[in-house]
């Protein structure tokens, strides 16, 4: 039998490992805001462009928060830059995540329907 000390030592040493080792999951979510921006990014219509400005005002958050995730949202393929725009334009990526992202969101909607 193990002492609590020692699982809570182990549960401490398997959480360290998921943080340096993280799921593309974990790796999008242990950010504050990024739950709420995709959130925001899953109620778009589609093809629609916005900026930094317009995004944080559809999010509710503020343009710097939009700054600071754009290219981790970027990095994951949630959005992608409409070419020749200035000031730059995003729209939610044509990405194999995004189709995936739109598939839970709808299943999870579903649950105990």
């Amino acid at each position: 039998m193990s002492s609590p000390e020692h699982a809570d030592g182990d549960r401490e040493q398997k959480k360290a490992l998921r943080k340096n080792h993280p799921s593309g999951w974990l790796h999008l979510t242990q950010h504050d805001a990024v739950p709420i921006l995709v959130d925001a990014l899953l109620d778009l219509p589609p093809n629609r462009e916005f900026n930094k400005t317009e995004f944080a005002d559809h999010a509710g958050v503020t343009r710097q928060t939009v700054g600071n995730y754009t290219d981790l949202l970027l990095e994951v393929e949630l959005i992608e830059e409409v070419p020749d725009t200035s000031p730059r334009r995003y729209q939610v990526a044509d990405s194999d995540v995004v189709r995936e992202l739109f598939e839970l969101n709808s299943a999870l909607n579903n649950v105990g329907e």
